[in-house]
């Protein structure tokens, strides 16, 4: 049986600094590192991969809290202060993937980049930053799986569950590898981005079912598996459409 870490890393100047914000950032980090390698390799800016990260952390933690506050709103508005505690966990993805996504386009704009050219270059290190976030919520204690008594099973409160965490930690990690397989391959813009829509989407529908946690529900789905029908049809839309589109031969330049 899996073993759970204490959340609490360490203690700073008597304050408590939680796993969960720790992985978080190191998935930020490693995501910046994802780019910023990328964008050496396709000719662009050294500052392409860093700028790019800043916008996506800010466009997706602000987006991955504010879906969060929404779904527990009966606890956040009887503590309202609590709405700012992201070091204690309250982010989910799907929120974080939407408000990611208006910061790539926005930056796209002002950096007169084809946006779908962005996306594709956006997509490549969001999986592998999710992988250590996902392990930062097992961790935690958060995004819990049912009730199990698998050999894989963790204890958490004394119940044992799915590490439904870990199961998604792993389906990003092998993501992030198939697209990084498949991005010298993709030549024509959007085909990587309508790969990932394909497969997350896919394993994180899978995923919900092993879920634990309270989960808001809309016709017999969670929310979840309802947008991940709708990534998923825009997906095969993508994937579909971009198969007889041109491909991208040169790169779109960025404006200085």
């Amino acid at each position: 049986m899996l073993a759970r870490m204490d959340p609490v890393a360490f203690h700073l100047f008597g304050r408590p600094i939680y796993w969960y914000g720790i992985f978080v950032a190191a998935g930020f980090l490693a995501g910046m590192a994802h780019w910023s390698l990328a964008a050496r390799k396709r000719g662009w800016p050294a500052d392409t991969g860093s700028d790019l990260g800043l916008w996506i952390m800010i466009g997706g933690v602000v987006g991955a809290r504010i879906a969060y506050v929404i779904a527990n709103w009966s606890h956040h508005a009887a503590a309202p202060w609590s709405i700012l505690r992201f070091d204690q966990g309250g982010l989910v993805f799907y929120g974080g993937f939407i408000g990611g996504t208006l910061a790539v386009i926005a930056y796209a704009r002002r950096r007169r980049f084809a946006i779908l050219e962005m996306g594709d270059f956006a997509i490549g290190a969001v999986p592998l930053g999710h992988t250590l976030g996902r392990i930062g919520c097992f961790i935690n204690g958060c995004c819990y799986g049912a009730p199990t008594e698998g050999p894989l099973a963790c204890t958490l409160e004394g119940v044992s569950r799915h590490p439904v965490q870990l199961y998604e930690a792993a389906a990003n990690a092998v993501i992030y590898l198939l697209l990084l397989r498949a991005a010298p391959r993709c030549r024509r813009p959007g085909a990587l981005l309508g790969r990932y829509l394909l497969l997350y989407p896919t394993a994180r529908f899978l995923l919900e079912f092993l879920r634990g946690d309270i989960r808001l529900r809309w016709l017999g789905l969670t929310v979840a598996q309802a947008i991940s029908l709708v990534l998923f049809a825009i997906g095969l839309a993508l994937v579909i459409a971009r198969a007889g589109a041109p491909t991208s031969e040169t790169d779109v330049q960025p404006a200085p």
